[in-house]
């Protein structure tokens, strides 16, 4: 394994220059603010942020697993929402035809959207480059069509949830609170694991084979097993984001899959910081508060979130997570003054 790219270590542990304990102090110390934070919302009336901020860890959670591949894998695919969008309708599906419990329905979601990131992926992947995103573009719109087909669940207006599934256990699920803190444990978890992954042997691998994969296939890696395990498993991640998604909204719509919501996704992976450990949760965050605060305050809120996008791309190539643009800004000063 030695043999493998040196620099591909190095971009799948950016943080490795921090001291160690800020890397596991700083994640800590964040969980048990989000921990807290539904006690301390109700208590100041604003129950409403529960719900957006349970909905912003389920997009860390999807702009995270698509990182996964393309940040840390070099795989850039624009149809990645058609997976949340396939976790999300397995609950539809499996609630109307009479299961109740959610963890349930969450594992089927996974395994669902794992499927079909198996087929897709198995096709997109014997191709490379700008084919490769063509071809996730282009399944990612089919999975759009065939639910906007689909009458028996509302088309393309959706459907709506009669009730929310069970979480068993004495848990309520329908308790803002209780839901927030089942979604906090399950996103903080399968975000350990991706750290973990990505650290491993088969992440290194899978950095190596996006820094240069003639001489991963010289060296004897099967890339094209490992790119597609790599898709499949964050196929799987997206869909049980779909699925959260779905249960805490009540309700679903095949514009959840479109290929706009999977271009969105792409952007807050490269505000957060392509293939850096918080990339994509840090770029959904600050996508998601910043979209949330200008809708209240202006009809025009598509052009700072692009001035946002122009900024980074400018200021900040490697993410924001990268700390670029504080070096960025301190550049700028200093080549303002006389």
């Amino acid at each position: 394994m030695s043999d493998v790219p040196m620099n591909s270590a190095a971009v799948a542990a950016p943080g490795a220059a921090a001291p160690r304990w800020l890397g596991v102090a700083l994640p800590l110390a964040l969980l048990i603010a989000l921990a807290v934070f539904p006690p301390i919302a109700s208590a100041l009336g604003l129950d409403f942020y529960i719900g957006f901020v349970r909905r912003v860890l389920v997009v860390a959670l999807a702009a995270a697993s698509l990182n996964f591949i393309m940040g840390f894998g070099g795989m850039v695919a624009l149809g990645h929402a058609g997976f949340m969008g396939v976790g999300a309708y397995a609950v539809v599906v499996l609630s109307d035809a009479g299961v109740g419990s959610a963890w349930g329905m969450w594992a089927a979601a996974m395994g669902v959207a794992a499927l079909a990131a198996l087929v897709i992926g198995a096709v997109s992947l014997r191709t490379k480059g700008v084919y490769f995103i063509m071809i996730t573009l282009a399944f990612a719109q089919m999975l759009y069509y065939v639910f906007v087909s689909l009458r028996s669940y509302g088309g393309d207006d959706g459907y709506t949830l009669m009730a929310r599934p069970a979480l068993g256990g004495g848990l309520n699920s329908a308790d803002e609170s209780t839901l927030y803190w089942v979604v906090l444990a399950l996103v903080a978890a399968v975000l350990w694991w991706m750290d973990r992954a990505t650290k491993s042997r088969f992440g290194v691998a899978l950095a190596g084979i996006r820094d240069n994969e003639i001489r991963m296939r010289a060296l004897g890696y099967p890339v094209y097993a490992l790119q597609l395990t790599a898709f499949v498993l964050a196929g799987a991640i997206a869909g049980l984001a779909g699925a959260l998604l779905a249960t805490g909204n009540g309700f679903v719509s095949p514009s959840m899959m479109h290929w706009t919501q999977s271009a969105t996704l792409i952007v807050m992976v490269v505000i957060g910081g392509l293939g850096r450990r918080w990339g994509g949760p840090l770029g959904a965050a600050v996508w998601l508060v910043l979209e949330e605060v200008l809708k209240l305050n202006t009809h025009y809120w598509h052009m700072p979130l692009g001035l946002l996008l122009i900024a980074t791309a400018l200021y900040a190539p490697q993410g924001l997570a990268a700390w670029g643009g504080l070096r960025g800004l301190r550049q700028l000063r200093e080549g303002s003054k006389p």
